[in-house]
């Protein structure tokens, strides 16, 4: 049982916080494994990335809509979306 409140008291308070800030993870990029080939700044589509010579910014994080474009073709894995358990509907 302690379990299972544990679980939705840590599933309430991010709840709470997704609505207080309603987009919680925006793309993390790791520098060590980026190459700033700039394909997950042409595929996305809200230009929520950007390419800025060898170094590659997450610009506008709260008009990121969590799409995975960028995740996806990223072709070293340099860039991952941590989904809050809110978004999964877990």
């Amino acid at each position: 049982p302690a379990k299972k409140l544990s679980l939705k008291k840590n599933l309430n308070e991010e709840i709470e916080c997704y609505t207080e800030r309603k987009n919680l993870m925006p793309p993390v990029i790791d520098r060590d494994k980026c190459n700033a080939c700039g394909i997950c700044d042409a595929h996305c589509p809200l230009d929520v990335l950007y390419l800025d010579g060898d170094f590659l910014d997450v610009r506008y994080p709260d008009e990121c809509w969590h799409c995975g474009a960028c995740r996806q073709d990223c072709p070293t894995g340099a860039v991952t979306i941590e989904f809050p358990l809110i978004m999964l509907g877990v």
